[in-house]
């Protein structure tokens, strides 16, 4: 058989490419040819889904301080995970944020190296944000829209948030109290006529505009293109050649749950799946109840208990790729 193993990483225990080598070496004992595809959503994982860091810089951190961030450069494009200069891990978490005062200065720090650096084609990922700066940290980094000139500027995320709701929705998360999300939301409401007045451009109109705490409104109004982050990788790794080669697709990602299935990898697997009439089979960490019939799925905690899932994940991730090929060949 021909599969394809097209996997998310195992937050905390398993990265995408570990989770699709894993699944590889149980298809290679077997007999079988195997297509290893990492893949992401545009948010966390972006950067190691292609390769990982081959440039690094030092920037503006989350809360002012300097800070080195990874990015990498293929030919003249280059891949920006914004969670590397303004992530709310950079930041010591929630607890340790400033909601009001972070900002995403070092985002534009680094899209200004790439393109120091030659690239024509700049990918920002978005997700895991310290912030709500609506973009505007960025864009002073940058300084003038000018400086893009010729850039093909893709902001890749996974929600359909709007602007002015970014704080709302994702303040509390970054640490933000009731009343610094009432303030937050009314700085992103006076950027909206800002951006407007300053580039022509109502990011308040724009579906996902609000994701990374509105970076990807403020991004859109120098010119960026909002795409979905699970299309976009799809695209620049090559996934629907590699479908077009598969008998079977094996996805997916530590905790299967509703979201799973709303922008994410594997929902995007089991929508180009059904288009194809290719069979999909999940692996998970966990799946949640509600979730876990809809494709056929195979949860490491159900089958094995959560310690051994989380301490020999990949072990028992080519063990369990065994049992489906071995299932799916005599059915």
């Amino acid at each position: 058989m021909r599969v394809l193993a097209a996997v998310d990483k195992f937050r905390g225990t398993a990265t995408a490419h570990e989770v699709a080598a894993a699944i590889g070496d149980a298809c290679w004992d077997l007999g079988h040819e195997v297509v290893e595809l990492p893949l992401a959503d545009g948010g966390e994982g972006l950067l190691e889904v292609f390769g990982g860091a081959n440039r690094h810089h030092r920037v503006t951190g989350p809360l002012g301080t300097p800070i080195e961030a990874g990015w990498r450069l293929n030919g003249r494009t280059a891949i920006i995970e914004m969670a590397q200069a303004a992530g709310l891990e950079r930041a010591g978490g929630a607890d340790a944020n400033r909601p009001l005062d972070a900002t995403t200065a070092g985002v534009g720090e680094l899209i200004l190296h790439a393109v120091a650096a030659g690239a024509k084609k700049v990918i920002v990922g978005l997700g895991g944000s310290a912030t709500t700066d609506g973009g505007l940290g960025a864009i002073q980094a940058i300084g003038s829209s000018g400086r893009l000139n010729g850039v093909d500027l893709r902001i890749a995320c996974d929600v359909t948030t709007r602007f002015v709701d970014a704080a709302r929705v994702f303040g509390p998360q970054k640490g933000a109290t009731p009343a610094q999300v009432d303030l937050l939301t009314g700085r992103l409401q006076r950027l909206v006529q800002v951006y407007e007045n300053d580039f022509g451009v109502n990011v308040a109109d724009v579906s996902g505009s609000g994701a990374a705490g509105g970076l990807a409104g403020g991004l859109v109004a120098l010119g960026g293109v909002i795409e979905p982050g699970f299309d976009l990788v799809a695209d620049e790794v090559g996934l629907y050649d590699a479908l077009e080669q598969a008998d079977i697709i094996i996805t997916g990602e530590g905790h299967l749950d509703t979201q799973s299935f709303e922008g994410k990898v594997v929902g995007g697997i089991e929508r180009l799946a059904a288009e194809r009439d290719l069979p999909v089979v999940v692996i998970c960490g966990v799946a949640d109840d509600d979730v876990a019939n809809r494709l056929p799925t195979y949860s490491l905690s159900d089958r094995y208990g959560i310690e051994a899932a989380t301490s020999q994940t990949k072990r028992l991730i080519s063990e369990t790729t065994r049992e489906i090929l071995s299932e799916f060949r005599d059915s």
